[in-house]
């Protein structure tokens, strides 16, 4: 039996995704993130609710993310990485208020299900619910698209406002017949969703090749592995195609210098969405935006987090 080690990082909320690709870069084998808030206003479904579990394990500020490595990894080395990089992210701008680091033994039985208990089946909105793979779940109307995820890869549950944000986007901007591109697609779930609502042509990129597998899993899922092309690429590096719709939920020092590339790779008066953005950096990313011919169409903000709709503009007008 492999013996794991179970590496638990206190944090801000606003440092929670660039924790979570600092754990995938140092290869863990699985990535969760728990946050207190997002139990409380879940409804309860099932037995597994916050309430039957130990509060105590929770922060009451910040999140809880946990990344899980093997007694082959070199762990002393990935314990300094995680503190290095951590302690980097200040220099963006992040803050790392609430960082503590505990590093304990997990039994692998153990981790393989317990984990479940945090995942719970969610009505992002009237029109999408997303599940988790192991759940029977039947739609409660029939015009609700249902997306099944496995979350234990743990690239984006569809769980965390930045999702939710982009999720409602996608509802309200996606056409029949529409081309999507979801950049730093992680689970796939935005792929997903652009495909229940319609669109006809989705191309996924992830700059991590476990992410992109990940991704294809989900696709498969959902039976849409031969409806959605995805792949591994930086941003839209050497890509020549255009898209109606472009969806980036990444981190906000990502999407700023990626702002005129996704200029270059819409349609005229395509829209870029654009996430994971924190809201003391919502003036910043809007700024980018016009200063590129992006006229700003909506600013929708859940907790702290922040999505930007705009559609491109003609320069030459």
């Amino acid at each position: 039996m492999t013996a794991w080690k179970e590496f638990s990082v206190t944090i801000s909320n606003e440092a929670s995704e660039a924790v979570t690709s600092i754990f995938t870069e140092l290869g863990s084998a699985g990535v969760s993130v728990t946050d207190r808030n997002d139990f409380l206003k879940l409804p309860e479904y099932g037995h597994d609710t916050l309430w039957e579990l130990n509060e105590a394990d929770f922060p009451e500020n910040g999140v809880l993310i946990k990344g899980y490595f093997t007694e082959f990894d070199d762990l002393s080395a990935i314990e300094e990485n995680l503190k290095t990089k951590i302690a980097e992210l200040a220099d963006f701008g992040l803050s790392i208020s609430g960082y503590s680091l505990k590093v304990v033994d997990v039994k692998e039985e153990e981790w393989a299900t317990a984990w479940k208990k945090y995942y719970f089946p969610v009505a992002v909105t009237r029109f999408m619910t997303i599940v988790p793979q192991w759940e029977e779940y039947e739609p409660k109307f029939q015009d609700e698209r249902v997306c099944f995820l496995d979350p234990g890869l743990a690239f984006g549950t569809g769980t965390h406002p930045t999702t939710q944000l982009c999720i409602q986007a996608l509802e309200a901007q996606v056409r029949k017949g529409h081309t999507v591109f979801d950049v730093g697609t992680g689970s796939g779930v935005l792929s997903i969703v652009s495909a229940l609502y319609g669109a006809e042509t989705i191309k996924a990129f992830d700059l991590d090749e476990v992410a992109v597998k990940s991704a294809k899993d989900n696709m498969a899922l959902n039976h849409l592995d031969e409806t959605i092309d995805v792949k591994a690429n930086n941003l839209l590096k050497g890509i020549a195609d255009k898209a109606d719709i472009i969806v980036a939920n990444i981190l906000t020092e990502i999407i700023i210098p990626f702002v005129p590339d996704a200029y270059a790779h819409l349609n005229d008066e395509g829209l870029f969405i654009c996430s994971g953005i924190i809201e003391s950096k919502k003036d910043e990313v809007i700024k980018e935006l016009k200063k590129n011919n992006f006229e700003i169409l909506q600013v929708n903000q859940m907790k702290d987090w922040v999505a930007i709709i705009s559609k491109k503009e003609n320069k030459d007008v």
